[in-house]
């Protein structure tokens, strides 16, 4: 069944991905090499063959055409969904993004996705206490007025008190889900859902109709930590959830944050262990404010200064270069050598790079994102 212009495109990336064995790695190198997930799926054997980490099985599943069935399907659901995908490549994807391993080729949206705007993620227990979930909504609120988006799950506790307050506040909020942006979860959560699209963002890497399964919500946690300038943990048990995603912000070089909770509840551990291993203590928003750009001079009436977002368009082999930069400044040749990409490629995406004001050289041919 063919699709019309952008819907085709749509069906392409979501074959691509449906391929047995290919996972996001896979995919970019993919169109690293053939430039268009079109071109990745009708590429001959022999030139498949000589990509790293392409398994003969990979090749098997990209020729025999299993993928056209769920891409079809996907494609007409999406029709109906009122989500849209952004790939990597668009200049609506979060270029924060980059910086986490094993970035998603492609997301479900609903609602209004904003490239680079100033984000903070407020995680914690699914039993929350009464405390817990009215510092969550203080604290979620205060962010908003200061035009914070608020970053979370869309569970129950204290990641839906999150989301409550900052659009109660009159600010944003993005949720990142653990399962297809068509479902609701928890289902009391339904007003809520259709709050967030309104006003703010849902966002799952997902296809849709995909249940909640549990091992969904650890990949889904690196997405919270990746969308975020730090992340503020409210209410946790001692192994939780929220410290995995704590410990991404960690892994990621995200600022941790954590709310001291009474030492008699088995909700306060997690967040108690955290300070104490070097998590700031939050007590106010300005312990949070104070860490973000022109956080120390912001007014309780004034927004903060919002840097200049990062919006550009990219092609796979400037997304090749642009992800190994985002994680840290590299030397030229050592670009070349973690890339598949001669000498010559590599100096010709990194001027157009630089034209897009994406990247910056440093002194000795060094180079480094912006911002």
């Amino acid at each position: 069944m063919l699709f019309p212009g952008r819907k085709m495109e749509n069906f392409y990336w979501i074959g691509l991905k449906a391929v047995p064995g290919i996972g996001n790695v896979a995919f970019r190198r993919l169109l690293e090499r053939f430039d268009t997930p079109e071109a990745a799926l009708k590429a001959s054997p022999a030139s498949l063959a000589g990509i790293r980490g392409v398994t003969p099985s990979m090749v098997e599943g990209l020729k025999n055409g299993e993928w056209r069935r769920f891409a079809e399907e996907e494609c007409r659901r999406l029709e109906t969904s009122a989500a849209r995908l952004v790939t990597y490549l668009s200049p609506d994807y979060p270029k924060s993004l980059f910086e986490i391993p094993d970035p998603p080729p492609f997301l479900y949206i609903k609602g209004k996705l904003r490239s680079g705007e100033l984000s903070i993620a407020i995680v914690g227990s699914r039993r929350a206490t009464s405390y817990g979930l009215m510092t969550t909504g203080k604290l979620a609120g205060s962010l908003a007025v200061h035009g914070v988006c608020v970053v979370s799950g869309m569970a129950r506790g204290v990641d839906t008190a999150a989301h409550r307050g900052a659009l109660h506040a009159g600010g944003r909020s993005i949720g990142v889900l653990g399962c297809g942006v068509d479902k609701v979860y928890p289902p009391e959560n339904r007003p809520l859902f259709e709050e967030m699209a309104e006003k703010g963002c849902l966002v799952s890497e997902f296809p849709l109709g995909t249940l909640p399964l549990a091992e969904n919500f650890p990949r889904r946690n690196r997405i919270i930590s990746g969308l975020s300038s730090g992340v503020l943990v409210v209410e946790a048990a001692e192994k939780s959830g929220s410290l995995i995603t704590a410990q991404y912000a960690l892994e990621h070089g995200r600022d941790v944050y954590a709310v001291p909770g009474n030492i008699s509840f088995a909700t306060s551990r997690g967040c108690n262990r955290l300070i104490k291993q070097g998590a700031k203590l939050v007590d106010c928003v300005e312990d949070i404010l104070e860490e973000l750009p022109g956080g120390a001079l912001a007014s309780a009436d004034a927004p903060l200064f919002q840097p200049s977002p990062r919006i550009f368009a990219l092609t796979p082999k400037e997304a090749c270069i642009y992800e190994l930069l985002a994680r840290s400044p590299l030397h030229i040749d050592d670009i070349i050598s973690q890339t598949e990409l001669t000498a010559g490629e590599v100096s010709s995406m990194l001027l157009h790079l630089e034209l897009k004001g994406a990247v910056t050289p440093l002194p000795g041919t060094h180079y480094a994102v912006t911002g």
